[in-house]
């Protein structure tokens, strides 16, 4: 039996609660609104900023979770005025927001919406950021509070931390905090990752930078933790006594789309692995943390990404797997190649699908396989952690086939519809001892309704709060790094020579499903 929470419409904004006031939500605990502060968005007139993070924000005020003491400043190098940027968002919610925005709501919103126009790499512009910051706190009491949002290409990363530096808009005073949120990729390999990091430390304590990782905002991925350490029948099974291997699929139906000039300087190694995926896997791997406390929980996840074992040169071609996209059908619809997507050579050898077999070295995981694929037109949308049991033994039951004698599953589905799964034999009516597989199905929205969401309100409100916990560290970035990087040196040393060699529409190359099979296992089926 399922049951939906009930729902409840939200408070009107002409009593937004000032700051410290607890709100409650439905049912839920006690819920604090965010910190007074102003949001300073790099890049405030590009795609994340109107598809993520306006949209967003528009979800925390309609949930109660801003106060008055809120205001945002877009800066970009588009010559707008604060009334045309007012005007531009408004036209877009329209298009992104994933319901309709009440009009009190963005009523209230809009009028804490303000634009500095100006060139990142110009020390006149942190000079007007500076003087429009004075002016809006001034107006919304934001308590000299602020967090500067990078939506920018990551060659900028390290220029604008230097420039809130060099003009005192990255110093934190006694009661006033500054933080700077940084959009992956996070370097291109461990010694830019490393550089990265000794730039913006420069200016920046860690606790003042919190890179990002979108996946860490949806529900699954939160629940992880809730799942396994909250749960006394799954925790003590969780681990290579019981568990045979692990499989995390991250699969996208769209091409490239128009990223081509991005795609080709990345990679899906690049733009998948270290961050989204590596994420996914220190999650499932790692210690129970002593609290919830962001380091305590951010160090346990760093031992997994320092456990897990760097492939030897020698064997990178064994241990992962790369393909192209070739034309195919996705649905109803043709599609192109790779190579003929806009902004990509005719010639490229950048890979749009990856498979490893990883291997992670300690206590709990020795022998248990880890193994990812991530890729672009692939048969499905889809991103999963799959559990796979080891067999029982079959003494027992030596009359039924080898077959028909399923091992236990579980499946937690990330996205798009967020849930779990659990796979396990019964008895199939009838006079003989025969085995059938069953489910059992979690779905969140089942049982506690749908709120609109873009992934980004979680992560936008910890940011508001200080709450680090589901930001990566700089040992965690680079940890991540050090594995993929001899992945990357390898293929870069022998181009492929196959490429495209996986049609649209399927589920990547035949070697991909040869890196299970050699070890007598197989891909989920996902359907």
């Amino acid at each position: 039996m399922t049951a939906a929470a009930p729902t409840q419409d939200p408070p009107s904004p002409a009593t937004l609660p000032p700051a410290g006031e607890e709100v409650r939500l439905d049912d839920d605990p006690p819920i604090l609104p965010a910190d007074p502060c102003i949001m300073v968005i790099f890049g405030a007139t590009g795609d994340l900023t109107k598809r993520k993070l306006i949209p967003a924000l528009c979800n925390l005020a309609s949930s109660h979770l801003l106060t008055d003491q809120f205001a945002i400043i877009g800066l970009s190098y588009n010559d707008l005025s604060t009334e045309n940027f007012r005007q531009q968002v408004s036209e877009e919610i329209k298009q992104f927001a994933i319901s309709p925005v009440p009009p009190e709501i963005w009523e209230w919103f809009l009028k804490r919406i303000y634009y500095v126009r100006g060139d990142f790499k110009d020390p006149a512009c942190y000079q007007r950021l500076k003087e429009q910051l004075a002016e809006v706190e001034q107006t919304h009491r934001t308590q000299g509070n602020y967090f500067y949002y990078l939506a920018v290409a990551p060659a900028f990363f390290g220029e604008i931390v230097r420039q809130l530096g060099t003009a005192g808009l990255a110093q934190e005073s006694a009661g006033h905090w500054r933080r700077v949120v940084i959009e992956k990729p996070f370097g291109r390999d461990l010694d830019s990752a490393r550089a990265l990091n000794a730039e913006i430390k420069q200016v920046l304590e860690e606790h003042q930078i919190y890179r990002i990782d979108h996946y860490l905002g949806k529900e699954t991925v939160q629940n992880i933790m809730m799942f396994r350490f909250g749960n006394g029948i799954f925790e003590p099974i969780w681990n290579r006594r019981y568990i045979d291997h692990v499989q995390i699929t991250s699969g996208e139906t769209v091409g490239v789309e128009l990223r081509g000039g991005y795609y080709e300087t990345a990679g899906a190694l690049r733009d998948m692995v270290p961050n989204h995926l590596f994420q996914l896997v220190s999650l499932t791997a790692m210690e129970p943390p002593i609290s919830f406390h962001a380091d305590a929980v951010r160090d346990e996840q760093a031992k997994v990404l320092h456990a897990i074992q760097a492939p030897a040169p020698e064997d990178v071609l064994r241990m992962a797997v790369r393909g192209q996209y070739d034309r195919g059908q996705i649905g109803n619809e043709r599609v192109p190649a790779y190579r003929a997507e806009p902004n990509v050579a005719p010639n490229s050898t950048t890979e749009t699908f990856v498979a490893l077999k990883l291997k992670i070295d300690n206590w709990r995981w020795a022998d248990v396989p880890f193994y990812l694929r991530t890729g672009k037109r692939l048969a499905k949308r889809t991103t999963e952690i799959t559990i796979q049991f080891r067999r029982a033994p079959f003494q027992l039951f030596r009359h039924t086939s080898v077959e028909r004698l399923h091992t236990n599953r579980l499946v937690l589905h990330i996205q798009p519809d967020e849930g779990l799964s659990l796979r396990f034999g019964a008895k199939v009516p009838g006079p003989v001892m025969r085995m059938g597989a069953v489910e059992m199905n979690f779905n969140y929205v089942d049982y506690f309704g749908s709120r609109p969401s873009t992934g980004y309100e979680r992560l936008l409100y910890d940011c508001m709060i200080g709450d680090a916990t589901l930001f990566q560290r700089a040992d965690m970035v680079e940890a991540g790094w050090s594995v993929i990087t001899p992945v990357l040196d390898v293929w870069k040393a022998l181009p492929p020579r196959n490429f495209p060699n996986y049609p649209a529409g399927s589920w990547g190359p035949k070697e991909a499903d040869e890196l299970l099979a050699k070890d007598g296992r197989e891909w989920r089926n996902i359907e």
